[in-house]
């Protein structure tokens, strides 16, 4: 039996996140308020692709969406 929960435990830590957990941890991270324990639960999975890949969009459409904002102000003037 308590090879059983390893087991499980094991396939728990090496299955890939879904795209709303890395997007919520996307955002946290960005906002600075991603707690100790699910950044923990972040840097367990087998690859950090997932969360670069969506770091980097994050961050481009952030960059992007100051950019038409500022265009925006700049432009009722």
């Amino acid at each position: 039996m308590n090879d059983v929960t390893e087991n499980n435990n094991n396939n728990e830590r090496h299955r890939s996140p879904g795209v709303l957990k890395i997007m919520q941890s996307i955002l946290a991270g960005a906002f600075g308020v991603q707690s100790d324990k699910r950044r923990q639960e972040d840097f367990s999975h087998h690859s950090p692709l997932p969360y670069i890949i969506a770091g980097v969009l994050f961050t481009v459409a952030f960059v992007g969406g100051l950019i038409i904002v500022v265009k925006l102000v700049l432009a009722g003037q």
